[in-house]
């Protein structure tokens, strides 16, 4: 079997001159291919999605079970399967799924909101490559497929619908999988920590200090209570045995920040004057183009955490933010608030700053959190094994 035929080579080609020009056009095909690619996959679930709301359609409006009797869809699902036997998603659980999404966004008040989600979608520019079409389409004469649903997948439509109770929150997730790309598994870890709910809600002094267009997405990035209950802590724990196990979490904790944050590292230290400052947390948010300091407080707010805040977000515009940097922002995470103090503490800051609590971390005795002796043993076995091995 020849393998070189998978295997990307050099062709030298005759009477060919490579020059800027060529290599201008070969990065524009390039593009509009990769853009060919998204546009393709978009009318490809587009095109499933119109489907799926047909036969939910379909079991409306016929009555079916009225009509065929209550196993309808349940012999729906087998004739499918048995005549499309290489095909998924005839399931009958998926059938009346179809059913229900159906029902859920053909509603007066649906048909009337997700016009605004293309408002928003397309003054937010969520993805240049992809032009948002018309809200409703036909099938079969009648104008009722909302085409905005297909640029979401079945999986993250299938879920939505089954677990927010409302077509704001509904079209609110909808938004996020469309801006955010987020995958199955972020949509549901998102719907778990009540993204909807705490979605910019943290108090914040933004718009005293930012522009308009800033203040609106950096208010946006913000939670009033973000869910911390992927670590595990001590009684009693402090705050850098809680940056520890954010840390030893960094991936699931940037998930909880939301989508666009960058970790850049943890007690940044800068000298002032010969003396040592230490920044709990420090990262970049790409969508913002801004520096956000993030500090921790397993204690409820206290108004001089605002000042402290106020100091390390002055000291990293002085010394890190470039010159195509917004202006960095600073984020308080502390165990509970009281939005008056908080209020009060914003009259002596100079700088864009959000206050928000978090909880569910997950206690337990320190006992608990070490090994067990039979675990030692068998890590010592381990490293003894690695040795002989040498």
């Amino acid at each position: 079997m020849d393998k070189t035929k998978d295997t990307p080579h050099i062709v030298r080609v005759k009477d060919f001159r490579i020059d800027s020009d060529y290599s201008s056009w070969f990065s524009e095909i390039i593009l509009r291919y990769r853009s060919a690619q998204v546009k393709a996959t978009f009318r490809v679930n587009e095109e499933k999605l119109r489907f799926n709301w047909s036969i939910g359609r379909d079991l409306v409006m016929r009555k079916a079970e009225e009509r065929w009797g209550s196993g309808v869809v349940e012999q729906l699902s087998f004739d499918l399967q048995n005549t499309f036997p290489h095909e998924s998603g005839f399931s009958s659980r998926n059938l009346w799924r179809m059913k229900q999404w159906y029902l859920f966004f053909s509603t007066p008040e649906a048909l009337e909101k997700l016009p605004r989600l293309v408002a928003e979608l397309q003054q937010a520019n969520a993805n240049p490559n992809i032009k948002l079409p018309q809200t409703v389409a036909e099938i079969d004469g009648e104008k009722v497929f909302p085409i905005i649903l297909g640029m979401v997948g079945w999986g993250q439509q299938s879920d939505i619908i089954s677990k927010c109770s409302s077509i704001d929150e509904a079209l609110f997730y909808l938004k996020q999988c469309i801006v955010e790309g987020l995958s199955r598994t972020a949509l549901n870890q998102c719907i778990k920590s009540r993204l909807y709910e705490n979605y910019g809600k943290a108090l914040t002094n933004f718009k005293k200090f930012l522009p308009e267009t800033q203040c609106k997405l950096a208010q946006e990035i913000t939670k009033d209570n973000y869910d911390f209950g992927f670590v595990t802590m001590p009684k009693g724990y402090d705050e850098k045995r809680l940056e520890d196990a954010l840390e030893q979490n960094i991936t699931r904790f940037l998930l909880e920040l939301g989508t666009g944050f960058a970790f850049v590292g943890r007690q940044k230290e800068f000298i002032v004057n010969g003396r040592s400052r230490r920044i709990d947390m420090l990262f970049y948010h790409i969508r913002l183009k801004a520096y956000v300091v993030v500090e921790l407080k397993v204690r409820p707010f206290e108004p001089e955490f605002a000042g402290k805040l106020n100091y390390y977000v002055s000291a990293v515009d002085e010394l890190l933010k470039g010159p195509d940097d917004n202006p960095t922002i600073g984020l308080l995470i502390c165990s509970d608030k009281d939005e008056t103090e908080v209020r009060w503490a914003f009259r002596g800051v100079s700088t864009p700053m959000g206050v928000a609590s978090f909880d569910n971390v997950n206690t337990m005795d320190d006992t608990a959190l070490l090994p067990s002796a039979e675990e030692l043993q068998a890590r010592v076995r381990m490293v003894e094994e690695s040795l002989n091995n040498k």
